[in-house]
């Protein structure tokens, strides 16, 4: 049996160091050690991730949020320069599934649709950690004729998920 695929999108890592939310930061702790540390999920990552956290300004933070990919087994799915996956996230910023400035939201999506991933995980709750965009992603990918069911979840659920 092949373990569950999980994605994380850059809002987890950076919980991880959110001493401004504990409640989320002890959470997201737990799922890393408890699931993703152990290999209870197969996890990845896209150059969109790595991308976002070397915007982090401050360098200590930076190193600190790349250290995470040496500490954990996370691997990077080689889907940047998809045609597919930017076509497919183009089609999410029509404003009805994701809002139009939203784009690295859309390339996560579309990076975990193409690439058939279980669980995009997320704390992102506006735009993508919520039922409503699911759905519309969801009818979306049916519709152009990507039936794969990706589910858009928290730490928090995908942990409920493993027990």
């Amino acid at each position: 049996m092949t373990k569950p695929t999980v994605y994380l999108d850059t809002s987890v890592i950076n919980f991880l160091f959110a001493d401004d939310a504990p409640e989320k930061k002890e959470i997201t702790e737990a799922f890393f050690e408890d699931f993703i540390k152990l290999s209870i999920y197969d996890t990845y990552i896209t150059e969109y991730v790595l991308d976002e956290i070397n915007q982090t300004r401050n360098e200590e933070n930076r190193n600190r949020l790349l250290r995470v990919f040496q500490e954990y087994p996370i691997s990077l799915l080689p889907l940047k320069e998809s045609a597919e996956v930017v076509s497919l996230a183009e089609a999410y910023l029509d404003g009805t599934i994701l809002p139009v400035r939203k784009i690295l939201d859309a390339l996560h999506v579309a990076c975990c649709t193409v690439a058939k991933i279980d669980y995009l995980v997320s704390w992102n709750f506006k735009h993508l950690a919520n039922i409503n965009r699911e759905q519309r992603i969801l009818a979306k990918n049916y519709e152009l004729g990507y039936k794969y069911p990706l589910k858009i979840i928290t730490p928090i659920e995908l942990i409920d998920y493993g027990t």
